[in-house]
C-alpha cells in the first residue's frame, strides 16, 4: 500500500480515482464534504496510520470542482500552487478581512514543492494555479467576480482543499491539492455541469498518479 494517502470528498470521487487502477495501488478515502469535516477526517486517518507503525509520507486533497472558465475548461486538471480558505475570516464596512488581515491566523495552506513538482508529472496537462476553498459555492455572476477581485490569480474552487491541508500541516507531512473542473464558477446551473468529464479526468489522475508511484516522479512517496 502507498505511504501517499489521496483523500476525497464522496465516495464518486474516489471511485473515479481508482476506476482503472489495479487494486490497492492507490490509497484513497472519501473524508466529507467541507473543511471541517475533511480536516477532522483527514486527522483520523493519519492518526491510525501513525498509531499502527504505518504513517503517511503525504497528503493529497483530490475530487472534482469549479473553474475559473477564462483559465480552465470543463474536463480540465487544476493542481493548486496554494489552497487559501476564501471566505474564512470578518466581513466589515469597508470589504472582507482575511485571518491574515485581522492578525488572527492564516487562511492559506502551503503546498509542498516537491509533492507538487511529482503531481504535475504524473498529470501533465493539468493546470497549476491558486485553489479556494469556500464553505458555500459560488452561485452568482457578482460572488465569482467578487472573489476574483479578491484572489485574481485564482483558477478553481473547491470546499475540502485548506481543511485537508491544515491536517497535514498538525502532522508535519506534505500536502497537495488535485481538482478536476465540472462546472465553470459563476452562475449556478446544473444542467450545464460535466461530471462525466470531471470523472473521467479523475479517472486519467489515477491512472498517472499510479503509474508515477511505480516508477517515476512519485516514488519518493512509498
Amino acid at each position: 500500500m502507498s505511504r501517499l494517502l489521496v483523500v476525497t470528498a464522496v465516495t464518486a470521487e474516489a471511485a473515479a480515482l481508482t476506476r482503472d487502477t489495479p487494486p490497492g495501488a492507490l490509497d484513497v478515502h472519501p473524508v466529507g464534504v467541507g473543511s471541517a469535516t475533511a480536516a477532522a477526517g483527514t486527522a483520523r486517518l493519519l492518526g491510525l496510520a501513525a498509531a499502527a507503525g504505518t504513517p503517511y509520507r503525504a497528503v493529497v486533497s483530490a475530487g472534482i470542482g469549479g473553474g475559473y472558465p477564462a483559465v480552465v475548461a470543463l474536463g480540465g486538471t487544476v493542481l493548486a500552487t496554494r489552497c487559501t480558505a476564501a471566505d474564512l475570516g470578518a466581513d466589515s464596512p469597508e470589504g472582507f478581512l482575511s485571518l491574515d488581515e485581522l492578525g488572527i491566523g492564516s487562511a492559506s495552506t502551503p503546498v509542498d514543492e516537491n509533492l507538487l513538482r511529482g503531481l504535475a508529472s504524473a498529470v501533465p496537462d493539468a493546470y497549476a494555479g491558486p485553489v479556494l476553498s469556500v464553505n458555500t459555492v459560488t452561485g452568482t455572476a457578482d460572488g465569482a467576480a467578487e472573489l476574483l477581485r479578491r484572489f485574481p490569480d485564482a483558477v478553481a474552487e473547491a470546499m475540502e482543499g485548506y481543511g485537508v491541508g491544515v491536517a497535514a500541516a498538525q502532522f508535519g507531512l506534505p500536502f497537495a491539492e488535485l481538482r478536476t473542473i465540472s462546472n465553470p464558477v459563476g452562475p449556478r446551473d446544473r444542467a450545464a455541469w460535466r461530471l462525466d468529464l470531471a470523472f473521467g479526468a479523475l479517472a486519467e489522475a489515477g491512472t498517472g498518479i499510479v503509474a508515477a508511484l511505480a516508477t517515476g516522479s512519485l516514488k519518493a512517496w512509498l
